[in-house]
């Protein structure tokens, strides 16, 4: 596949970020990049105490307690703790399993949902510190936003699921930071994890795409673990002819994947999810809402929907007709038709099989047209015309970082209790909330998983 011209003249990528990861000391991190780390975690764990409650968690939670094994971790939503893997597996997917969880477009993927399950899952079993969580989670976050820019963008584009691959090295290199790898063995472990990455878009709109993320999870420990003991690897797996990104992308961006990032690091520039749909329908969603609202729109009023977006977006979220509520995420078109019918796009339970079929919504998604001449990447336009001869135009951008890291936080806070309260109930989701707030301070991070260790999805 790859026209990536790799010699004995490249730099030696793999060595070079694993010394960066495994180098990296929490007094290093800014206050900024700090208060988005923990947001992350937060966000984390909104998600996935909402994701306990999919099918698919269930499935592989009830597979995970069926084959049994050593108790170490805790399986979120079954109020018992299953091996290693097994807590990677089934936080990491079902972290995923709703779509909600946040985004990078440096690494061009969801960057939390499998390095916080992997890294919670072995910080819990050592009972680590909640200052080594949090390197940890840098750590991995850092080797995802620089392994993802690597390859960027044609290894997405060739149809790889770069949560999946790339979150592959992300669980690595945070497990591995947990165990105190030196920069060899991190070598090793990516070189561990790069030969098990794997997860292809073809799957989106199905379960498999959330098990991608838990997969990565589970991927990144046995690596870490594995190149702990010794366990031979390449260590240079990034680089190396037949290796990742020789086979796996057309890209190879050694400068741009070394550079440190604009604000520090990585974890800086991430992008939270406030719609529970896949995130490059978010600027349409923000638009029509915006335009509903300011001109008081009614269905009825709507003669066409123009969206204009990157071409990307085709490949990605363009169901055309969906038919369950998994695929209205990945539907440029049903999404629209939920911000115009003023429906709740933050709503879990709106994305239904109901409202997929509903055919109110379906009259109103058959309004919109998508063409892929629109502007770069997360920015999109809308032009809306109405039966009385007005045209109403807009563009917008979810892909900016957040400005404000205190406001942005206040955000992630209300999605967590509008999550995590109805679930756990008050007193413990706050409890959950207060120590995550002070996850730096705390002697065992093994303490967050108490605050829900006795609850059980669907009760």
């Amino acid at each position: 596949m790859s026209t990536i011209a790799l010699d004995q003249s490249t730099p030696p990528v793999t060595e070079d970020l694993a010394a960066i990861v495994a180098d990296l000391k929490f007094a290093e991190i800014d206050a900024d990049s700090l208060a988005v780390a923990k947001q992350c975690l937060i966000d984390w764990f909104a998600v996935t105490l909402a994701g306990a409650q999919e099918p698919l968690t269930g499935m592989l939670a009830a597979e995970a307690i069926e084959e049994g094994g050593s108790p170490r971790a805790t399986l979120i939503g079954s109020a018992v703790k299953g091996t290693l893997a097994q807590a990677c597996l089934v936080n990491g997917s079902g972290s995923h399993a709703l779509d909600y969880d946040d985004v990078n477009l440096n690494m061009g993927g969801h960057p939390t949902a499998q390095v916080a399950a992997a890294v919670l899952a072995v910080a819990e079993d050592l009972g680590a510190s909640g200052r080594d969580l949090l390197a940890a989670f840098v750590a991995g976050y850092e080797a995802e936003g620089r392994i993802g820019t690597l390859v960027a963008p044609s290894h997405y584009g060739n149809g790889f699921h770069v949560t999946a691959t790339v979150g592959s090295f992300g669980a690595a290199a945070g497990v591995g930071h947990l165990l105190g790898l030196d920069g060899a063995a991190m070598a090793s472990a990516f070189g561990i994890a790069g030969t098990q990455a794997a997860g292809l878009k073809a799957q989106f709109g199905t379960m498999c795409k959330p098990l991608h993320a838990g997969k990565a999870a589970v991927n990144g420990l046995l690596a870490a673990r594995l190149a702990r003991r010794g366990f031979t690897s390449r260590a240079d797996i990034l680089e190396a002819p037949q290796g990742f990104a020789d086979t796996q992308s057309d890209d190879f961006r050694v400068e741009r994947a070394m550079r440190t990032p604009r604000q520090g690091f990585h974890v800086r520039e991430n992008l939270f999810k406030y719609h529970a749909a896949c995130y490059l329908t978010h600027s349409t969603i923000e638009i029509l809402s915006d335009l509903r609202s300011e001109a008081g729109l009614t269905p009825d009023q709507i003669d066409t929907v123009e969206l204009s977006v990157d071409p990307g977006h085709l490949k990605v979220c363009n169901i055309p007709e969906p038919d369950t509520g998994l695929e209205v995420k990945f539907s440029l078109r049903h999404t629209a038709a939920f911000a115009l019918a003023g429906q709740d796009t933050a709503g879990i339970d709106s994305y239904s099989d109901v409202n997929a079929r509903a055919p109110e919504l379906v009259a109103l998604r058959r309004k919109v047209t998508v063409t892929d001449d629109g502007g770069p990447s997360t920015l999109a336009m809308a032009r809306i015309s109405l039966h009385d001869g007005q045209t109403l135009e807009r563009s917008f951008d979810v892909g900016i970082p957040a400005t404000d890291v205190a406001a942005q936080g206040l955000k992630i806070d209300a999605k967590f209790r509008a999550l995590a309260v109805p679930l756990l109930g008050k007193a413990a989701a706050e409890a959950l909330l207060a120590d995550l707030h002070n996850l730096e301070n705390l002697d065992n991070a093994g303490q967050l998983m108490t605050h829900l260790a006795a609850w059980r999805a669907g009760e």
